[in-house]
Formats: structure tokens, sequence, C-alpha cells
């Protein structure tokens, strides 16, 4: 009677629709963090062009936790009904997905269930994630009018689900793998229609919008933007791990030079493609950004203000790497997520200092930046015109235990000593430069001035 009535109102309100326009959005393969605003977009399109109806085309194991959150957010809030069409499967994340649309509709030989958060080895998540997952599915469900015993079963195995009773009638479900506890429930497309998790099946899409009334219509078949597509392959872990430290590293080479040149652009424009997509991706929150801020605080505190590279120095850089770490789990990662994240991190600053030294070595070599470059001549290191001042007599303004500054012709220098320990205030002569960074050692008397 439902499955009834739903169809003659989608059937009354397409007759009625100017054009009868259908938005056809397929739904394949991982479900990332870049998939939401996406199906953000379409459906604020929807909102205002007011199609007959939005279908979502389903094929999916799952994925990501909360990028289905937010597209069941997305559904749910819709203003013109919603159709899942499971082609194949909606697993995990996609059942969520599915039961969030008012019909759902499965080709022969589909499967829905089995949403319980698990790592690639099968190892299964928190009781958080579980927890959260279940209450999920279980008021989805509800809220479409469809079993939420069934959903929630779907996601914890310790739950037994005997009978359920739906469109008046109690049904026993001996015969359903997953009914009993210990057992996940996943449902064929029979099963599904049986139980009232699905309302029909086609075979097709074609058949599909003949069941809906919808035959004559105008389908539009709805892909990613290239800013869409960009957005999810900058929030792959590895990607966004690259890009944090490339611009971690940028930034040190900036603040270990003078001025604000090649160092300091690749490391903005690195960082602001990370946190920038973060944000859209809605993994950055204010704590994570109030660590980094942190730590980028203690780093520029240790070169700027603390002789040599100590424990300031050591905890920024700890900081600024948890705060990217965990902009790259989300709100509710599950195992497999954490692991994703923890080897994205790992291989992305092992690739950045390792593109960094090649880099480096390739471009030192080259005319173009030895030309306008300052270079020491024995090991490429950047002089930043310190050369000038080898032989020169200067104060220590810091204590040096070895290392410090100095003043030394009008110019405010770091300086090492050769293992010595000076006063501030003693008069040191610079016998050598490395990079920004002057080798010392106590005048002579006879130099003393």
């Amino acid at each position: 009677m439902r499955k009834a009535i739903c169809l003659l109102a989608l059937s009354l309100f397409a007759a009625t629709t100017s054009g009868q326009v259908v938005y056809h959005i397929p739904i394949e393969g991982t479900i990332d963090l870049g998939l939401p605003p996406f199906i953000e977009r379409v459906v604020e399109l929807a909102a205002t062009e007011q199609p007959a109806v939005i279908i979502l085309d389903i094929d999916t194991f799952g994925g990501r936790i909360d990028g289905a959150t937010r597209i069941k957010d997305a559904i749910m809030s819709a203003t013109v009904p919603t159709v899942a069409f499971i082609n194949r499967r909606a697993i995990s994340a996609g059942a969520l997905i599915a039961l969030s649309c008012e019909q759902i509709y499965m080709t022969k030989g589909a499967t829905i269930g089995a949403a319980t958060a698990v790592d690639l080895e099968g190892k299964k998540a928190s009781e958080k994630v579980i927890s959260y997952m279940r209450e999920e599915m279980s008021a989805t469900a509800e809220a479409r009018n469809r079993p939420r015993e069934i959903a929630e079963a779907m996601v914890d195995e310790e739950l037994q689900v005997p009978f359920i009773i739906t469109k008046g009638d109690t049904l026993f479900l001996d015969d359903v793998e997953g009914s009993r506890e210990g057992k996940l429930i996943t449902l064929t497309t029979e099963k599904a229609v049986r139980l009232g998790i699905a309302d029909s099946s086609y075979d097709s899409l074609a058949e599909l919008l003949v069941g809906l009334g919808l035959a004559d219509a105008e389908v539009i078949t709805f892909t990613p933007n290239w800013s869409e597509r960009l957005v999810r392959f900058l929030t792959d872990p590895i990607v966004s791990s690259l890009l944090m430290t490339i611009g971690f590293l940028g930034l040190i080479f900036e603040v270990k030079s003078p001025g604000f040149g090649v160092g300091g652009i690749i490391g903005t424009v690195a960082l602001a493609l990370f946190f920038g997509t973060s944000f859209i991706a809605q993994l950055a929150t204010f704590t994570e950004v109030l660590i980094f801020v942190g730590g980028l605080t203690l780093l520029i505190v240790e070169v700027v203000a603390i002789p040599g590279f100590g424990l300031a120095g050591i905890g920024g850089i700890g900081l600024m790497l948890w705060g990217m770490y965990k902009m790259l789990l989300g709100e509710y990662p599950t195992p497999d997520q954490v692991e994703r994240a923890f080897v994205g991190l790992n291989i992305g600053i092992l690739g950045a200092i390792i593109g960094g030294i090649l880099l480096l070595r390739a471009l030192v070599t080259s005319k173009f930046f030895r030309k306008h470059v300052p270079m020491t001549s024995e090991d490429y290191s950047i002089a930043v015109g310190l050369d000038s001042l080898v032989g020169q007599i200067g104060v220590t303004l810091t204590a040096c235990m070895p290392s410090g500054k100095a003043e030394v012709g009008g110019r405010q220098v770091n300086i090492t000593t050769q293992g010595e320990y000076l006063n501030k205030g003693a008069s040191v002569e610079i016998i050598s430069v490395a990079g920004n960074t002057a080798l010392v050692r106590p005048a002579p008397p006879a130099k003393k001035e």
C-alpha cells in the first residue's frame, strides 16, 4: 500500500512538473570527503529548478562515515522526491545513503547492508564509532518509515532480530543471514523488498523511470566538476600529507633566509591548499587549527628568539604535525582511516624531505639560481650576503653555548663558536660563513677594539 501511494505521488508530481526533468547522480567507488560537496551542489540546484525526482544510482562498498553522513543530511533536506537505485550494491556507508532516500529500488542480485565500521584487515572499529553508526542508521530508517531493527543489525552483530512488524504483518527472520546474534545483516534484493527495506526491483534505470511514470522525462546526469574533483584529489591522505610537509619545509626554509622568496611562496601555497580543502571537506576544526598555530608559534620563537634549536623547536614541529594529522582523520575515523592517515603522514614527510634534497641539489647547480642567489663555493649552502663579514670583529648579543647572536658591521647575525662558551658582550671574529650562520672565534687581543 505504501509503495502504491508513493508511486502515485511521484507520478502526479512528475505530471505536474514542467518539462519532466530527472536528476541522475551516480555514486560509485569509495565514498570520500570530496563527494559530499558534489551531492550538496546538486541538491541545492534541485531546490531552485525543482526536477521531478533525484535518483541516486548507487554501486559502492562504502567509505568514510563522516562523508556518508554529510550526504545523508543533504538528501534528507532535499525539497524534491529522492530515490535510491541500488545498481548492484550499497554496502556500509552506501547503505546509510540509500536509507536516507524516500524510495529504494534494487536491481536483481543486488545487496544492501554490512554497515559496521572495519579496517582493511576486517578488524572492528571502536564502540564509539559503532554506536554512532548504529544510531545514524536507526534514525535514518525510522525517519523514512523503514524497519529500524534491520538497520541497526546491519551495523552491530551483537543485536538479534528474531522478527519485525512491517506492512501490518509479523515477519520472522529465521531465514535471513545475520538475524541472529554474532552476524551482520546483509539483504539481497528479494529479502530487502520482503522486509520493507526496499520498495521494489527494476533491472535498469530505464525500467525504473517507466515505473515512476517518467519514461519520457529528460534525464540529466551530473558528474563532479573540476573543483570538486580537485578537492577529492587534494583530500587524499597521501596528497594532503605531501602538501602539509612541503608547506612546513618551505616555511622553515623561509624563516632561515632573509626577506620573502621562493620558499615562502611555495610553503604558503601548499598550506593554503591543505587548509582550504580541509575546511571545504569539513576535516579541519578550530581545535586542529589552534594546535597547528601553537606549534608554528613555538617554531618561530625557537628560530628567531632562542639560540640554537632545542625543546621549543622540537615541540613546535610536533604540535604542527599532530594538528595536521588530526585534520586527516575527520570526526569519526574508522581504523582503516587512522591507518591511512598515519601512513600518508609518514609518506608525505619522507617524500617531501627526499624531494626537497633532490630539488635543492638540482637547483643550486643551475645557472639561474647561482646568478641570483649568493652561494658558498664549498658546500653550495646559501650565503645570504654574509661572505663580506669574514674577518670582521663583532660583539655577542647573547651568550653562546655554542650558538647565539652577534652584531657585526651593524648587522645582527646568527653565530656559532668552535665549541667555546662565550658570555654576552664578548668580542668575536668571523672566520667563515655557512648559509645564514657565521662561524666565530674569540677575537685575538691585538684585534680587540
